[in-house]
């Protein structure tokens, strides 16, 4: 279908976000109860949907117990705690799939994170072993806003209009494993938040031009780091004709951005900073790059959610810190530290609403369903996807 004649949309993830917004704190109930949001969940049998938070976490302690080495469960930064304490491994997306891929040993990995992670995963790890999500429905509205069928036809659309010029693709770790594998297969590369300057470097070497898929504001923040002047920047719309440009301003680009982002970090603005900075005197502001532009130039300090926990963890006692990140790290930051002030810069509790839907239930669901000889959930990634998706991240470990 040519660009620009698809009905636009709105990733249904990104319509569910506030449903998980709260005037003052998160706290895990039965699933049952959590249902009351009106989001997309994955329906489990009615007991695990029923049962307290106390008799979740001995089950989980129980499965996990008896699965031994045959299990390693990955959980991302922006995990509840009640999942956390569970985890064998903690970290960002790609730091966990390389500690998944270095467990040979484990028949199971049950990535608590979300869909594009456990890819990754898949990816990653060896043909033997099965990667698990145990929520299905845990997506990213990030990654659902680059559908590889717009991806392509974006390419497509630019490889005519720059001609013989190259063209260097680069998509974000937060993508489907299908627009790694077009990366991976037109000479481009994965990053992640924590070596896209890198990764930029990489692709200016091979050539004048980038794309980048799928978060405009990380493109942005990385590009003018590098050098790159905004009116050398464009942003590529999906759902117009050739992304809303003209062919002269694509030529006069050299960093292309999709018209992308994170449904928690563009809820920051420079107005919590200023009003950070007036509460607290003295106070460290640190964001992460998915905030837009204006907030990360306002920032002290921005990095990757890896970068925020080592800067934070290694700060002096007593110092002050008010992050722009999602707010179960944030917490976990502040109760890990409790010789310093920490504090998330959005006075409303906004979780991932998809990692947050990897709830207790779930996890004591997929264990319980291992131990009775059933893999559910199980997430794999075509041969030929894999192929060159792992070309791209293969690139991106060459360049960390």
């Amino acid at each position: 279908m040519p660009t620009g004649t698809r009905v636009p949309t709105v990733p249904i993830t990104e319509l569910e976000q506030s449903e998980f917004c709260a005037p003052d704190s998160l706290q895990t109930r039965p699933l049952e109860e959590e249902l009351s949001a009106n989001v997309r969940w994955q329906r489990l049998p009615r007991s695990y949907m029923r049962m307290s938070a106390e008799e979740l976490d001995e089950r989980i302690a129980a499965a996990k117990a008896r699965l031994g080495t045959d299990l390693v469960i990955l959980g991302h930064h922006y995990q509840r705690d009640e999942i956390i304490k569970f985890a064998d491994f903690r970290g960002d997306s790609f730091k966990l799939s390389q500690q998944a891929a270095s467990r040979g040993e484990a028949r199971y990995i049950v990535f608590c994170g979300v869909h594009f992670m456990a890819e990754t995963a898949d990816i990653l790890s060896g043909e033997e072993q099965q990667v698990i999500l145990p929520n299905i429905t845990a997506g990213c509205s990030m990654a659902d806003m680059a559908p590889s069928d717009d991806v392509h036809d974006c390419w497509e659309d630019l490889s005519q209009v720059v001609g013989e010029e190259r063209l260097i693709p680069i998509t974000y770790m937060n993508s489907t494993a299908a627009v790694k594998a077009m990366c991976g297969h037109n000479e481009g590369i994965v990053c992640t938040s924590s070596n896209a300057e890198a990764a930029f470097r990489w692709a200016l070497q091979r050539g004048r031009r980038i794309v980048f898929f799928p978060d405009q504001h990380l493109g942005r923040n990385t590009g003018l780091k590098l050098g790159i002047p905004l009116e050398e920047m464009v942003v590529w719309n999906p759902f117009k004709s050739l992304g809303g440009l003209t062919p002269e301003r694509i030529r006069g680009a050299r960093l292309i951005l999709w018209q992308g982002h994170c449904s928690v970090h563009t809820r920051f603005r420079v107005q919590q900073i200023q009003q950070a900075r007036a509460r607290h005197p003295g106070v460290h502001i640190v964001v992460h790059p998915e905030c837009t532009m204006e907030v990360v130039q306002a920032a002290d300090d921005n990095g990757s959610t890896e970068k925020i926990v080592r800067v934070v963890s290694q700060a002096p006692p007593g110092s002050i810190w008010g992050i722009g990140t999602e707010i179960n790290l944030v917490n976990r930051l502040a109760r890990e530290n409790p010789d310093k002030t920490i504090f998330c810069l959005d006075p409303v509790v906004c979780p991932c609403s998809t990692m947050y839907r990897i709830h207790p239930a779930y996890l004591a669901w997929v264990l319980e369903e291992l131990l009775e000889g059933r893999v559910v959930n199980r997430i794999t990634v075509d041969p030929e996807t894999r192929r060159y998706a792992r070309v791209a991240l293969e690139r991106m470990l060459q360049v960390t």
